[in-house]
Protein backbone atom coordinates (compact mmCIF):
# COMPACT_ATOMS: atom_id res chain seq x y z
CA UNK A 1 0.00 0.00 0.00
CA UNK A 2 1.42 3.18 -1.20
CA UNK A 3 -0.51 6.07 -1.85
CA UNK A 4 1.62 8.86 -3.87
CA UNK A 5 -0.60 11.55 -2.01
CA UNK A 6 -3.16 11.35 0.92
CA UNK A 7 -4.47 14.79 2.18
CA UNK A 8 -5.84 14.58 5.68
CA UNK A 9 -8.86 16.16 5.62
CA UNK A 10 -11.40 17.02 8.04
CA UNK A 11 -14.55 15.63 7.16
CA UNK A 12 -12.87 12.25 6.06
CA UNK A 13 -11.15 12.52 9.95
CA UNK A 14 -14.90 12.67 11.18
CA UNK A 15 -16.21 10.16 9.37
CA UNK A 16 -13.28 8.17 10.47
CA UNK A 17 -13.51 9.12 13.96
CA UNK A 18 -17.11 7.70 14.02
CA UNK A 19 -16.71 4.70 11.98
CA UNK A 20 -14.80 3.32 14.79
CA UNK A 21 -16.73 5.35 18.19
CA UNK A 22 -14.78 8.27 18.87
CA UNK A 23 -17.70 10.33 20.39
CA UNK A 24 -18.40 13.66 18.35
CA UNK A 25 -18.02 15.87 21.20
CA UNK A 26 -14.25 15.68 21.51
CA UNK A 27 -14.29 17.47 18.14
CA UNK A 28 -15.67 20.79 19.05
CA UNK A 29 -16.69 23.62 16.58
CA UNK A 30 -13.22 24.14 14.80
CA UNK A 31 -12.46 21.33 12.58
CA UNK A 32 -9.15 21.79 12.48
CA UNK A 33 -8.37 20.93 16.16
CA UNK A 34 -10.10 17.44 15.49
CA UNK A 35 -8.12 14.94 17.20
CA UNK A 36 -7.07 12.35 14.64
CA UNK A 37 -7.38 8.89 15.64
CA UNK A 38 -4.57 6.48 16.04
CA UNK A 39 -4.85 3.97 13.32
CA UNK A 40 -6.48 6.79 11.10
CA UNK A 41 -3.50 6.93 8.82
CA UNK A 42 -4.44 3.28 7.45
CA UNK A 43 -7.70 5.02 5.06
CA UNK A 44 -4.60 5.81 3.11
CA UNK A 45 -5.16 2.26 1.26
CA UNK A 46 -8.01 4.05 -0.10
CA UNK A 47 -6.10 6.78 -2.05
CA UNK A 48 -4.12 4.16 -3.47
CA UNK A 49 -5.91 2.76 -6.78
CA UNK A 50 -3.76 -0.58 -6.98
CA UNK A 51 -4.93 -1.05 -3.23
CA UNK A 52 -6.63 -4.64 -4.00
CA UNK A 53 -9.39 -4.10 -1.50
CA UNK A 54 -10.44 -0.45 -2.38
CA UNK A 55 -14.15 -0.64 -3.88
CA UNK A 56 -14.75 -0.06 -7.21
CA UNK A 57 -16.49 -0.75 -10.07
CA UNK A 58 -18.18 -4.10 -10.33
CA UNK A 59 -18.59 -7.02 -8.30
CA UNK A 60 -16.64 -6.53 -5.01
CA UNK A 61 -15.34 -10.03 -3.46
CA UNK A 62 -16.54 -8.39 0.44
CA UNK A 63 -20.05 -7.83 -1.03
CA UNK A 64 -21.66 -10.96 1.26
CA UNK A 65 -23.54 -11.32 -1.66
CA UNK A 66 -21.69 -14.82 -1.43
CA UNK A 67 -19.11 -16.49 0.15
CA UNK A 68 -16.93 -13.95 -1.27
CA UNK A 69 -12.76 -14.91 -2.58
CA UNK A 70 -9.65 -12.60 -1.85
CA UNK A 71 -8.24 -11.11 -4.80
CA UNK A 72 -6.06 -12.67 -6.63
CA UNK A 73 -2.30 -13.58 -5.14
CA UNK A 74 -3.85 -12.41 -1.93
CA UNK A 75 -4.43 -14.46 0.90
CA UNK A 76 -2.65 -15.45 4.42
CA UNK A 77 -2.95 -13.14 7.37
CA UNK A 78 -2.66 -10.23 9.08
CA UNK A 79 -1.09 -10.64 12.23
CA UNK A 80 0.17 -7.60 13.84
CA UNK A 81 -0.03 -3.54 13.21
CA UNK A 82 1.75 -1.50 15.15
CA UNK A 83 2.45 2.73 14.96
CA UNK A 84 5.35 4.74 15.91
CA UNK A 85 4.33 8.11 15.96
CA UNK A 86 7.21 10.98 15.90
CA UNK A 87 4.37 13.49 16.06
CA UNK A 88 1.05 13.82 15.98
CA UNK A 89 -1.39 13.40 12.80
CA UNK A 90 -2.95 16.94 11.77
CA UNK A 91 -6.22 18.06 10.00
CA UNK A 92 -4.71 19.79 6.82
CA UNK A 93 -1.59 17.56 6.85
CA UNK A 94 -0.88 16.03 2.86
CA UNK A 95 0.95 12.79 3.47
CA UNK A 96 3.31 10.74 1.43
CA UNK A 97 3.95 6.91 2.15
CA UNK A 98 6.89 4.70 1.04
CA UNK A 99 6.89 1.00 1.72
CA UNK A 100 10.02 -1.26 2.39
CA UNK A 101 10.33 -4.89 3.22
CA UNK A 102 11.20 -5.47 6.86
CA UNK A 103 11.91 -8.76 8.67
CA UNK A 104 11.41 -12.40 7.51
CA UNK A 105 11.14 -15.50 9.49
CA UNK A 106 9.62 -18.65 9.44
CA UNK A 107 8.01 -21.30 12.26
CA UNK A 108 6.78 -24.93 12.12
CA UNK A 109 2.98 -24.94 12.80
CA UNK A 110 0.61 -28.04 12.90
CA UNK A 111 -0.58 -27.56 9.85
CA UNK A 112 2.69 -26.81 7.81
CA UNK A 113 5.14 -24.07 7.96
CA UNK A 114 4.11 -20.32 8.72
CA UNK A 115 6.17 -17.78 7.02
CA UNK A 116 5.95 -14.12 8.83
CA UNK A 117 7.35 -11.15 7.02
CA UNK A 118 7.02 -7.34 8.23
CA UNK A 119 6.01 -4.60 5.92
CA UNK A 120 7.24 -0.79 6.95
CA UNK A 121 5.41 2.23 5.78
CA UNK A 122 6.77 5.32 6.16
CA UNK A 123 4.72 8.68 6.34
CA UNK A 124 5.92 11.66 5.51
CA UNK A 125 4.14 15.39 5.32
CA UNK A 126 4.06 17.85 2.81
CA UNK A 127 7.63 19.13 4.15
CA UNK A 128 9.19 15.77 4.41
CA UNK A 129 8.98 15.24 8.17
CA UNK A 130 8.07 11.95 9.10
CA UNK A 131 5.53 11.28 10.83
CA UNK A 132 4.35 8.43 11.10
CA UNK A 133 6.06 4.76 10.71
CA UNK A 134 3.52 1.48 10.74
CA UNK A 135 4.89 -1.77 10.64
CA UNK A 136 2.43 -4.72 9.86
CA UNK A 137 3.37 -8.44 9.92
CA UNK A 138 1.52 -11.08 8.02
CA UNK A 139 1.81 -15.00 7.72
CA UNK A 140 1.24 -17.24 5.18
CA UNK A 141 0.77 -20.98 6.10
CA UNK A 142 2.47 -23.61 3.83
CA UNK A 143 1.09 -26.89 4.05
CA UNK A 144 2.95 -30.03 4.72
CA UNK A 145 3.94 -31.58 1.57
Amino acid sequence: MTAARFPVEAGHVLTFRRAVGYPDSEAGADTTDVAVPPTFVQASAQFDPEFPMRPGVGPWWGSAADAGTMPEGRGGLHAEQRYTYHRPVRVGDVLSTSTRDGRTWEKNGRSGRLRFSELITEYHDQNGELVVTSLSVGVLTIPHE
